[in-house]
């Protein structure tokens, strides 16, 4: 009798500054691919997330790559292409489910197209947002950071 592998369930971001909505995020992924889930994150490269987001991390990738790969929940933590390939990724990881982010509209649309085109057997879960609506970005924590330094003055 051959043993039942676990899916493996696949998730990408800067992850930039690590927040709550950030580990929830990667919590609730996990338990999506049910019991022995396996967890592979991709982290965006330096510039993926400057091409993106228009300016660059304030924490280089090894370092995020780092503090990702350290959370239990996480089995694998790999930096991403210097160029933005999800068929890459798809290859190299083989992916059972792809977990997008809520506000991860654009990229869930590429990988729809992509999934349907090659013929991929890869479910696609679209996950909430997790925390409170104020601070669930890494850009609103340095907002906040900021607002807060300011206001010392």
């Amino acid at each position: 009798m051959t043993e039942k592998k676990g899916k493996v369930v696949l998730t990408t971001g800067a992850f930039d500054i690590l927040h709550y909505g950030h580990v929830r995020l990667l919590e609730e992924a996990k338990k999506v691919g049910g019991e022995d889930a396996k967890l592979v994150v991709i982290v965006a490269r330096d510039k993926t997330v400057e091409k993106r987001k228009g300016k660059r991390p304030v924490l280089p990738e090894w370092e995020r790559r780092a503090i990702v790969a350290a959370l239990r929940v996480v089995d694998e933590a790999l930096l991403g292409f210097e160029e933005m390939d999800m068929e890459r990724v798809i290859e190299l990881v083989k992916p059972d489910i792809i977990a997008v982010g809520y506000d991860q509209d654009d990229i869930e649309a590429q990988l729809r197209r992509l999934i349907e085109e090659k013929g991929y057997d890869v479910q696609i879960v679209k996950m909430r947002r997790y925390g409170s609506e104020d601070l669930d970005s890494s850009s609103k924590i340095k907002g906040r950071i900021i607002e807060n330094w300011r206001g010392r003055s």
